[in-house]
């Protein structure tokens, strides 16, 4: 393949830290932080994991200071600690927001499988709380994150970046209702813990794992619920008909899409129209934009 730019240089270096010129700077209230604090006990515990990106100063001067383009809590952790030398990744690009918008970051599901491949290699929960900064119980808490979830719900949901809360509301749904209730939080863009609980106060008694166990929603009576339950089923109705038919009225829009684009390439055709139905040519052409970019959206 040819004409791809490699983000990074091939190998890693390494930099004395007095060499790595930081581009923002970090508080001390930051150096309070929980976050700061987990990085700190991770490096104590195991080292660095993840190399500084950095580009130098000078593009052609390698002997001179780097730009810190990403890794700035990292590096003030090492200065704490009192390292002396860090391993970095060298950028081809000197602009950090670029580097940082092409990061994907971690979703909860891959941390979780993460967090198991550790257990399993004979690290123990204590140690990774230790070298994360955080309560064994949080650890605990995320090793059985997924237990009572569908599998088809963990495959919906594990390259979307979710706030592990919704999982214990979801547990609390028959499988083939946390399915439903995760095709609406895609559909709606929405994976927040209230709209979880949303959901669940929406759900039949019937599509429950414990239906004696109330659903308390503060601020709604029972009456409130049961009708949020009942349209929430209306919905759930619709949504189901409108993807069943989504399909085939695409393939109507972009067959007809094409027939008016060819028709507009015709420009005796186009012209008459022009002049003689301007508002139907405009909504036409708009209709035409509006058709191109559902079917791309689609494709995505």
């Amino acid at each position: 393949m040819t004409g791809i730019r490699l983000g990074f240089e091939a190998k890693t270096i390494t930099l004395p830290l007095e060499r790595i010129l930081p581009t923002k700077a970090v508080g001390r209230e930051v150096l309070k932080t929980p976050k700061f604090r987990s990085i700190l006990a991770s490096i104590r515990r195991v080292g660095l994991v993840e190399p500084l990106a950095v580009h130098p100063e000078k593009a052609r001067e390698r002997s001179g200071p780097y730009i810190l383009l990403d890794g700035h809590l990292r590096l003030a952790a090492l200065r704490e600690i009192g390292v002396t030398e860090v391993r970095c990744l060298v950028s081809t690009d000197d602009e950090g927001f670029t580097y940082n918008r092409r990061i994907a970051r971690m979703t909860a599901i891959q941390e979780h499988r993460m967090l198991l491949q550790a257990i399993d290699k004979g690290v123990s929960p204590e140690a990774i709380a230790e070298g994360l900064a955080v309560d064994v119980k949080r650890i605990q808490e995320r090793r059985r994150m997924l237990d009572g979830i569908a599998p088809e719900v963990v495959g919906m949901l594990k390259d979307r970046m979710v706030v592990p809360a919704i999982f214990p509301i979801l547990r609390r749904m028959k499988p083939l209702r946390q399915i439903e209730a995760v095709e609406m939080m895609i559909s709606a863009n929405r994976f927040t813990q209230s709209y979880a609980k949303v959901l669940l106060a929406a759900t039949r008694p019937e599509h429950l794992t414990d239906p004696a166990k109330p659903k308390k929603v503060e601020g709604m009576s029972a009456t409130d619920i049961a009708r949020m339950e009942h349209e929430m089923e209306r919905l759930r109705r619709d949504y189901r008909s409108v993807e069943d038919s989504l399909g085939d009225i695409m393939l109507t829009l972009v067959v007809s899409k094409g027939y008016f684009a060819k028709l507009f390439r015709n420009e005796a055709v186009a012209d008459y129209i022009d002049r003689h139905h301007a508002e139907l040519a405009a909504e036409m052409r708009g209709i035409l934009e509006a058709v191109g970019s559902d079917a791309r959206t689609l494709d995505r």
